[in-house]
């Protein structure tokens, strides 16, 4: 039987860790550049962008998309210890 989960790179992250990380790598600034919605531009939170996010398929579905991209992009393989 296969895993409908198999090809999600998101499977067991959850919004929370995703919106987090992303404040933490990018800042609010920068992610309001890349997915334009009032949580990210006008006193921003994590609480505030879980609500908006939980309601919005499409900027949920850019989020995780520019979640994606930057942990692709900052992504360091671990170093193999012999």
């Amino acid at each position: 039987m296969s895993n409908p989960q198999a090809n999600n790179q998101l499977h067991g992250i959850t919004l929370e860790k995703i919106v987090t990380t992303l404040e933490q790598q990018l800042g609010w600034a920068e992610m309001a550049k890349h997915v334009n919605v009032n949580c990210f531009r006008n006193d921003p939170s994590v609480k505030s962008s879980l609500k908006f996010l939980r309601k919005t398929p499409w900027a949920r579905s850019a989020v995780e998309q520019l979640y994606l991209d930057t942990c692709q992009s900052n992504f360091v393989w671990p170093s193999i210890k012999k």
